[in-house]
């Protein structure tokens, strides 16, 4: 027995054949590829071979393999984007034009007898290009699995988008190698070595890839090799730029944009800031790490935001999915639902689109004379013998060496198995320049050669080229004739060596060993032993599990669990992609019909000078606060926020709305009477507090506008509940109002202050609220409790009463603006002023009620939920809260009550619908006319308010001014 291991170099081979006892032996497949004058089967030189994902990363002058689960590799120093089959999809298909071949009707789109256009965006085009004169350029066509997808999506005109991997610093170059592109329907990139540097090799590579794989961020010394973080950000950001560029030159109207891999994770915004219509959707290949590994990114938030511009947001699992979206929540604060993401009304769609592969292909190579000699040679080779196959990149994620330890304890704990058992271990070496690469080649060597010498014989394999045809022939006689796969990654966003030794076990029914970390895991865990390849005596109690399983077990779980793997493929997941994607438009078209329309900021101002007497109803909170930036941090800066401030450019603006002498402005608000105080009292104006139910004028004090018989024997219980649940939910807090109780968990951890919030819905009404008379209110981050009645539609009118009471009021009131960031259950203000309302609707004279939620769907608000155990009519309750006296919460004692009829405001109303303007901010699903997107557009607008109104006191000769002028002496 031989005592130690044949040399090997690390430059010469990752290929290794680790037999378990036997005399040392060329294996057929090395022996076949010697006499024929060939190469080895599972590589192909990066020449010939440029990937169309950027899926693996080599160096120019070393020999990389095609990865079967996304394309093939490419010059420079690109890790995995999808996990590798390692040559079956590339050696499977021969060259041909891409994105060619007969399509027919696209049926699940209803699109029979027409094409769409599809632009697909990708870091490298599926082409290797050469150079060979000023003018002329030789083409070669890498037909990955990418590309294998799209060549059977159906009715759909594609072209490739993407970078040739070359750099043509000359314009004659550039319109050469474009025109030899063109024939390919493949459009270039042109980027400078520089950037390439920084965004490919930097930002791409040693940032984003190490992370999503849960490597981690690299260290300052390492940073400094390839400049600083920032500038390696800049260039990913311009480099994405570029790409969109190149697709506004291409586009058509109804073209679908589908952007490809970490690399491009700033194009949806890129190009959704062109054209906001297109159509756009965003995948990702790699894994996408749990939220606390992704925050740790600098970079974070912005790049979230840039993906969520697409409509269709997409990744090989659900688990990745989850970890998105969660990233979101957590980090954006955004709200994740089970369709995605929610920004303001605005929905990006998540999804989970596990690729396939083409496994008829697979069974139909069986069937070839040529791979049939290939599998007689490897029976021969290996009789009596258990054949494990194992093939990888030789990269840090495949846990390769976690791999060979875990056969070695095999060895060691089962002597019996030394000349019963053979290793095939296919490692293509990638990246041959890093040293950390470097390090792992000649640990994977260590290992082998130890147990070499331990256990038998051990004999290297070099690399070679071998053409595609053979390559893949190889490869399926190689899954064909083994027992057990072993995949062991350590972190794969697919993997579908997996899905491809299965579709070659049709008679054999082989054992599949699968990393629980791999994303195939969740389409083959079922039918595959999941083991964690961290723990090596799991694995190797798995590979004697394997070894041993009786023929009836590899049975059942080859009938019952594998048959998805002939029936999904490549093109299925791309067709599905296409189709969700034209489905998410559409639907998103839909509802933006029910968005309301952007504020007519021309109008609104010059309706408001033409009218005599005006009533501006504005909301505080997110209306005219001041913005404050958190930078991303978990839950924002909870001090700043907590501490509402009115924004400082509107002071002006507000000072001279609220002097004109025909204006009345209302701050309302829920709110504490105190915030208001602090913010307003410098103002000439009226402060309406917690909804509505307290109410002053500046000048005056404070008084309650709180129907009579208001019942509070509520109040103890609720706040015991409230107070129990801060207590147990880091980072959230409740305030006491005279008329609600509010718990806010913004700033706790999402996940958890939504499962914290309802749980105390389920003690609220199983036990304190059950039969009081109480609505109960949710917002995004918050609970709510309230009296029966309390809302600011409710409020308003008696709100109306007063001020018309008060400043003995007997010019009509003609123009109302009410703007505000306000929740489902109070928006039944909108309703109360808006004109094309039924007038009973709104104020019944009979019973003096006004109701509280008249809504255009005639449905409930979604975010408030009523006491069924007090569910009186709307009359009853808006009759109860007209009547003025004061109320029963001994809270307000001293506090003034308002004693006037309160029917005076609804009577001193004679609006028409052209001077009506309701204005939701920030929230798309609203029962406003209008729609603001942010304080700061609040803020523009009242501006713009100000300046005409000076500029009409001051008798400017603007047209609005004439306007009004002309109007003053045809009243005369």
């Amino acid at each position: 027995m031989p005592t130690s291991s044949p040399s090997i170099s690390p430059a010469s081979s990752a290929s290794y054949f680790c037999d378990g006892g036997g005399a040392a032996s060329p294996n057929p497949i090395d022996r076949m590829f010697r006499e024929r004058g060939r190469h080895h089967p599972f590589s192909a030189a990066v020449a010939a071979s440029p990937d169309a994902m950027d899926t693996d990363a080599a160096e120019p002058a070393s020999a990389v393999t095609s990865v079967a689960d996304f394309g093939v590799q490419s010059p420079g120093a690109a890790p995995a984007n999808m996990d590798d089959a390692v040559g079956a999809y590339a050696a499977g298909y021969a060259a041909r034009p891409p994105l060619a071949g007969p399509r027919r009707g696209f049926r699940r789109l209803g699109l029979r007898g027409m094409k769409q256009r599809l632009l697909v965006v990708a870091n490298r085009l599926p082409v290797s290009a050469n150079r060979r004169g000023e003018d002329q350029w030789s083409l070669e066509i890498s037909a990955g699995g990418l590309v294998s997808a799209l060549l059977g999506v159906k009715d759909v005109d594609a072209k490739w988008i993407g970078w040739a991997g070359v750099n043509v610093p000359d314009e004659v170059g550039q319109r050469a190698l474009t025109r030899a592109l063109a024939e390919k329907r493949c459009i270039p990139v042109f980027l400078d070595e520089e950037i390439v540097h920084q965004y490919y090799n930097g930002y791409c590579n040693n940032i984003l890839w190490p992370l999503f794989h849960y490597l981690g961020l690299p260290q300052e010394d390492r940073l400094a090799t390839t400049r600083n973080f920032e500038s390696q950000f800049n260039a990913y950001k311009r480099a994405n730029q570029m790409f969109a560029d190149v697709v506004y030159q291409h586009y058509q109207e109804g073209d679908v944009i589908w952007c490809h891999d970490y690399h491009l994770m700033f194009m949806p915004k890129c190009l959704k800031d062109h054209d906001i219509n297109m159509k756009v959707g965003w995948f990702l290949h790699t894994p996408f790490p749990s939220s606390e590994i992704y925050r740790t990114l600098p970079s974070r938030s912005e790049l979230l935001r840039s993906v969520l511009c697409a409509d269709l947001v997409g990744f090989h699992t659900y688990d990745y999915a989850r970890h998105f979206v969660s990233a979101c929540t957590r980090i954006l604060g955004l709200e994740g639902t089970h369709e995605g993401v929610e920004d303001q009304g605005r929905l990006t769609r998540v999804a989970a689109f596990p690729i396939g592969i083409d496994s008829e292909r697979f069974k139909r190579a069986l069937e070839l004379t040529a791979v049939k000699r290939h599998i007689n040679e490897l029976t021969h080779r290996f009789a009596g013998r258990k054949v494990m196959l194992g093939v990888d990149r030789l990269d840090m994620i495949k846990g390769i060496p976690q791999k060979i330890l875990a056969f070695e304890k095999f060895l060691e704990e089962n002597p019996d198995w030394n000349d019963k058992v053979v290793l095939l271990q296919i490692a293509v070496p990638t990246r041959t320049d890093v040293p950390e690469y470097q390090k792992l080649t000649s640990q994977v060597h260590e290992i082998v050669g130890r147990i070499n010498g331990r256990f038998g014989t051990l004999t290297a394999v070099p690399i070679h080229h071998l053409d595609r045809s053979l390559d893949f022939h190889a490869l399926c006689a190689l899954y064909a004739v083994t027992d057990v796969a072993l995949v062991t990654s350590l972190r794969d966003g697919m993997n579908l060596v997996s899905y491809e030794y299965v579709a070659c076990q049709g008679s054999r029914k082989g054992v599949l060993i699968l990393s629980e970390f791999a994303g195939a895991a969740q389409s083959l865990g079922a039918g595959a032993i999941l083991v964690n390849p961290w723990n090596i005596t799991e694995v190797a109690d798995s590979i004697r599990h394997a070894l041993t399983m009786s023929s009836d077990e590899r049975e059942k779980r080859h009938r019952h669990n594998y048959p998805h793997v002939t029936t999904h493929t490549a093109q299925d997941w791309a067709e599905t992609f296409v189709c969700e994607l034209n489905e998410t438009v559409a639907e998103a078209q839909l509802r933006t019909r029910q968005v309301p329309p952007d504020l007519p900021n021309r109008a609104a101002i010059q309706q408001y000078l033409h009218s005599k007497n005006r009533l501006l109803i504005l909301g505080f909170n997110s209306t005219l606060t001041e913005p404050v930036e958190s930078s991303g941090r978990r839950g924002g800066d909870q001090i700043k926020e907590m501490e509402l401030k009115l924004h400082p450019e509107l002071k002006g603006p507000l000072r001279a709305l609220c002097e004109d002498e025909r204006t009345t402005v209302i701050v309302l608000s829920g709110s504490d009477r105190s915030v208001l105080d602090e913010n307003f009292g410098e103002f000439n104006m009226w402060l309406a507090a917690e909804h509505g139910m307290f109410l002053r004028p500046t000048n005056g004090e404070w008084m309650t506008t709180m129907p009579e018989h208001l019942n509070m024997d509520w109040v103890d219980s609720v706040k015991h509940v409230f107070k129990y649940f801060t207590e147990r939910t880091p980072r959230s807090h409740f305030e006491h109002r005279e008329t609600s109780f509010v718990w806010n968990y913004k700033y706790a951890d999402v996940e958890f202050g939504r499962l914290q919030a309802r749980d105390m819905l389920q003690h609220l009404w199983t036990g304190p609220i059950s039969n009081a008379a109480v609505d109960v209110v949710q917002g995004s981050r918050s609970v709510e409790v309230r009296s029966v009645g309390v809302t600011k539609g409710a409020a308003i009118d008696r709100i109306l009463g007063e001020i018309v009471h008060s400043k003995s009021m007997v010019t009509p009131i003609d123009y109302v603006l009410c703007i505000g960031h306000f929740l489902g259950k109070d928006e039944d203000i909108y309703v109360f002023f808006d004109p094309e309302y039924p007038s009973e609707s709104k104020v019944k004279p009979d019973s003096t009620s006004v109701s509280l939620d008249t809504r255009p769907d005639g449905g409930q608000p979604s975010n408030g939920r009523s006491n069924s155990k007090n569910s009186q009519s709307r009359a009853h309750k808006t009759q109860a809260a007209a009547e003025r006296s004061s109320p029963s919460s001994s809270s307000n004692q001293g506090t003034p009550t308002s004693h006037h009829d309160w029917r005076e405001g609804s009577s001193v109303l004679d609006l028409k619908g052209e001077n009506y303007f309701s204005c939701a901010v920030g929230r798309k699903r609203s029962n406003a006319r209008y729609l603001l997107n942010s304080s700061e557009e609040v803020v523009s607008f009242l501006e713009e308010m100000a300046e005409a109104t000076t500029t009409a006191h001051n008798g400017f000769q603007s047209t609005t001014a004439d306007h009004m002028f002309l109007d003053r002496q045809q009243m005369f």
